[in-house]
């Protein structure tokens, strides 16, 4: 029922933008951005002798505490099957196989029938994405409902990775990097390449290449300063701290470089935090659409008993 209400509080706050006072002088310059995109019917339609405006801003916080409660649910849903997905189900066959030393005895937190996989994550943000649509939900109100979610995906999943040692690793990256990459896909499909969504994922990418990407010289410390600049120094350090080889051919981050990487970083402006925050809500944006509401074409159903109304 969340889907709907959003629409209608939503559509109702239009409505009022649409045929406010305008006669109040302050009024009617507020709104003459939207009054401009009535019909001359429409604008014969406005009312003269009662401001709106205090309604509209009761509608339009209502709408914002509608779509918050939205969100929640939303996540509520998703968060349960983000860090099986993208973590711990093996989606590339043959290069998950063998766990890092001394992790090889620790079982997954999810039921081995793969209830939450990447596909599981896929179908449920097709549920969100078509229900919202289905409920007349504006485009742009779906793009920036999406780019919440992947934020959550990003955050949880960063966050994970950052205190579990048996998730950093080489072949750990590579498996962050292909869920991702299937996010992205299922962005290109549904055409929302504008949303910010992809952008919202991008400590997470930048984490997976920190997990691939070579971790010895002068050079390569240089590199990750370059690389990670949606990451925090703290970050990056616990990343490279908790970094477990998979097998006896690789070797640990020495701590020699990861003071080399911190010295590099140390003139950054920027937070303190190692977790992200995955209950912040971005700011929501109605959009303004021209309403197609031809008043002299309602028609009030007799059983609402309103017979002493006549039309204008």
């Amino acid at each position: 029922m969340t889907f709907i209400f959003v629409v209608y509080v939503a559509t109702v706050a239009l409505c009022l933008q649409c045929f406010s006072n305008r006669i109040n002088t302050f009024s009617f310059l507020s709104l003459q951005q939207f009054m401009k995109h009535n019909t001359p019917k429409q604008n014969d339609h406005c009312l003269s002798n009662f401001d709106l405006a205090e309604y509209r801003q009761v509608l339009s916080d209502l709408a914002i505490q509608i779509y918050q409660q939205l969100i929640r649910v939303i996540e509520n849903i998703l968060h349960p099957k983000i860090a099986p997905a993208m973590l711990e189900q093996e989606t590339i066959q043959g290069v998950m196989g063998v766990k890092p030393t001394g992790m090889r005895k620790r079982t997954p937190s999810f039921h081995e029938e793969g209830s939450h996989s990447l596909e599981s994550i896929l179908k449920q943000l097709d549920v969100f994405y078509y229900t919202l649509l289905q409920h007349g939900n504006d485009t742009e109100l779906v793009r920036q409902v999406i780019k919440q979610q992947f934020y959550v995906i990003c955050s949880v999943t960063l966050n994970n990775l950052l205190l579990r040692k048996d998730m950093c690793s080489w072949s750990k990256g590579l498996q962050i990097r292909y869920n991702v990459c299937q996010l992205e896909e299922w962005l290109l499909d549904k055409d929302l390449q504008g949303s910010g969504a992809r952008e919202s994922l991008e400590p997470l990418i930048q984490a997976a290449q920190l997990l691939q990407i070579k971790k010895k010289s002068q050079d390569d410390a240089g590199a990750i300063c370059t690389m990670c600049t949606a990451l925090t120094t703290e970050q990056i350090v616990k990343i490279l701290r908790l970094y477990t080889p998979v097998n006896e051919f690789e070797e640990r981050v020495s701590i020699s470089f990861i003071k080399s990487v911190q010295t590099l970083l140390k003139d950054r402006k920027e937070s303190s935090q190692l977790l992200m925050d995955a209950k912040i809500i971005f700011p929501v944006t109605f959009p303004f659409n021209p309403s197609p509401v031809a008043l002299e074409t309602i028609q009030i159903p007799s059983s609402l008993n309103l017979n002493f109304l006549t039309p204008v």
